[in-house]
């Protein structure tokens, strides 16, 4: 019954948008984080972590790499094809982030970032705290091209996306004993959750009013944490997807409480280890035949984008059937699963 009053409300606002003269749900779509959401600023800084070669992109539009970390469209794409966008919001360091196209949004985030700046400097990634920093020339640059009044109703109005937190884990903390020898994963989880609120209350004063945020995926499902700390378990790797459930168990109780503290402010924290972890699972049940590995290069090992490259051995022939592209990241067809979820779990942001 519940699941039916979902659609039938989402059916509405749907409905509601064909026939009126906005052709979007909403005006624009602002994001930040790491690879998960990251369209391209990667290309543009000094970093190893870039997707801008084959096979990336190999199944996006007009089969070219774009900068994500994907065969094709990532979940936020495909959502933003949900709300009606027929252009994706581009990269802020992009050539494309000029102009009319800023009226649609911008993406801020940053391959091989993470709630604590010092993930991102280890990757020579953009921080969280610089993406604010270019939030704030993007505010600029839209009163510019819009005037101020309609910049300021297209912020108020728009989508904020944050996308982190696991290379905070899998990059930084895991493999930092300078980190791991002095806290515990609820000690380390606990200040990545303070970061999180603090960027939250920043992103509402600055005019930020509807804002989801994806949770962790089961990380110790993922084929790199299989092959780097799964040691002889067969499955997914239990002690990571604990620590990593228990960090959606922190941000979840910390946005109710940014909910009540900041007048007007919607935020929900989209689920995204139980799709992923469903897929795993039972990859069969939604046609995929591969969980454990990615389908570019070896799928296993590869830790950072450069070991899946035009050069990578055994790269498979359709990625549909696998739920992972390479050793980190889903493939589009699991992307299509993860964004699916997303519109039931964003519907009180756009009501």
């Amino acid at each position: 019954m519940e699941f039916l009053l979902v659609l039938t409300y989402a059916l509405a606002i749907g409905l509601r948008a064909v026939n009126s003269q906005e052709a979007t749900l909403v005006p624009a779509i602002i994001t930040f984080g790491d690879s998960a959401v990251d369209v391209g600023n990667n290309d543009y800084i000094h970093t190893i972590f870039k997707a801008n070669y084959p096979p990336y992109g190999r199944d996006f539009k007009n089969k070219e790499p774009t900068g994500r970390f994907c065969n094709g469209k990532l979940a936020t794409d495909i959502t933003a094809e949900t709300l009606g966008f027929t252009t994706y919001p581009p990269a802020y360091l992009s050539p494309q982030a000029s102009g009319k196209n800023l009226l649609i949004g911008a993406n801020f985030a940053s391959a091989g970032s993470g709630y604590d700046d010092k993930t991102a400097i280890l990757s020579h990634a953009i921080p969280l705290s610089q993406q604010l920093q270019y939030y704030k020339e993007y505010q600029s640059k839209l009163a510019n091209v819009a005037g101020g009044n309609k910049a300021a109703s297209i912020l108020k109005d728009a989508i904020y996306i944050v996308g982190a937190g696991s290379s905070d884990f899998l990059q930084n903390y895991y493999v930092n004993p300078f980190i791991n020898k002095i806290y515990t994963p609820d000690q380390y989880s606990s200040s990545l959750v303070a970061i999180f609120s603090s960027f939250i209350t920043n992103l509402y004063g600055l005019g930020a009013r509807r804002i989801g945020v994806t949770s962790l995926p089961p990380l110790g499902c993922l084929p790199a944490a299989r092959t780097l700390f799964g040691f002889h378990e067969s499955g997914c790797v239990s002690r990571i997807n604990t620590d990593a459930q228990a960090f959606n168990k922190k941000i979840n109780s910390a946005a109710t409480q940014l909910q009540k503290q900041l007048p007007g402010l919607k935020i929900a924290i989209f689920d995204i280890f139980k799709p992923i972890y469903d897929l795993v699972q039972n990859p069969s049940k939604n046609g995929f035949t591969e969980a454990t590995k990615g389908c570019c290069g070896t799928g296993t090992i590869e830790t950072t984008s450069f070991l899946c490259n035009p050069k990578s051995i055994g790269t498979c022939s359709n990625a549909t059937e696998y739920v992972f592209w390479d050793s980190v990241h889903p493939s589009e067809s699991a992307n299509q699963v993860i964004a699916d979820s997303l519109v039931f779990q964003g519907i009180s942001l756009i009501g």
